[in-house]
């Protein structure tokens, strides 16, 4: 009777263990997978394979580049290439269906969102220099332009020295209003130089009178005049006041990631892709009804071929 009595106990607490362990199994069993599929992943790549996701920064008013549509979606140059290593990053992490989550950013908030794990890749208009190299990774180039100055038609400025002691406005956090800076101690202008919190409000500026010139990327100029359809209140003038290579940034100090972005662009240079992916998006009328019609630029190309050399050339 003694035994019979604890046979049913022994056997309960059997299943009660047996339930527990496999509860606990069951809690663990996706943290465990997920440690397991994300080992040897850098740690950009092992967030995007564990949350599905790839966070692409966006701007609002970088036309062509990275710019709303009239549905309000972004739509873009950089955005067309983010969204291809994209591609080559679910290869990397064996995912077909990584979700997009676009992130809106400006000049001023773009870099610390890429060193802050905000967004996984910027898609926008932005300059690869060695000052901002040291706190983020560069794609390879994807485009070349450089500072010039908007101003209204009827203005006599032709050159940055003919805005002696008037009104400038930039960009906050571009390498325009480096530029700006440099050339007003170069020549002793003696500008009032303003800063807005993106292009278009800086555009807004000149168009209300609240400056005088609008200095910023010769290509974002030309967006923004014909998005406006302002080419007969504006015109671009002067010459180069800066250099600006543009890239897609992410995290540095990532080499896995680093593979995946060059190999990206090389399969774009190698299958012929990427020139009809800038004849789309510079030649070509944008979504948005606007036609840039500016052609590739002889360093823009021979870019481009180097990395199609550096493929092995064409498939």
């Amino acid at each position: 009777m003694h035994r019979a009595r604890w046979r049913p106990v022994r056997a309960e607490g059997r299943a009660l263990s047996a339930c527990l362990l496999a509860a606990c199994l069951l809690l663990t069993a996706p943290a465990l997978a997920q440690t397991a599929g994300n080992e040897g992943l850098s740690p950009t790549l092992a967030n995007i394979k564990a949350t599905h996701t790839v966070r692409l920064g966006y701007r609002e008013s970088s036309p062509p580049f990275s710019f709303l549509d009239h549905s309000n979606r972004p739509i873009g140059y950089s955005l067309e290439l983010c969204e291809a290593i994209v591609e080559e990053i679910g290869v990397e992490v064996d995912d077909a269906d990584l979700k997009v989550d676009y992130v809106k950013v400006t000049s001023d908030d773009r870099i610390p969102a890429v060193v802050q794990n905000k967004i996984d890749l910027e898609c926008g208009s932005t300059t690869a220099n060695s000052e901002r190299a040291k706190q983020v990774a560069f794609s390879p180039l994807m485009f070349v332009a450089g500072t010039k100055l908007m101003v209204p038609k009827a203005s006599g400025v032709t050159a940055v020295t003919d805005l002696k002691g008037k009104t400038v406005v930039v960009t906050k956090g571009t390498t325009n209003e480096q530029a700006m800076h440099s050339v007003d101690k170069k020549f002793s202008l003696g500008l009032n130089i303003v800063t807005s919190p993106d292009h278009e409000q800086s555009y807004q500026m000149l168009a209300d009178g609240k400056a005088d010139a609008f200095a910023t990327d010769d290509i974002l100029l030309y967006g923004l005049i014909a998005r406006h359809k302002s080419q007969d209140k504006f015109r671009v003038t002067g010459d180069y006041l800066s250099y600006d290579p543009y890239g897609i940034m992410y995290r540095k100090g990532e080499p896995q990631m680093k593979d995946v972005v060059e190999r990206t662009f090389r399969k774009l240079a190698s299958n012929r892709d990427i020139v009809p992916l800038y004849n789309k998006w510079f030649i070509s009328r944008l979504p948005t009804g606007e036609k840039l019609n500016v052609a590739i630029s002889p360093q823009l190309e021979e870019a481009f071929k180097a990395l199609d050399d550096s493929a092995g050339g064409a498939n």
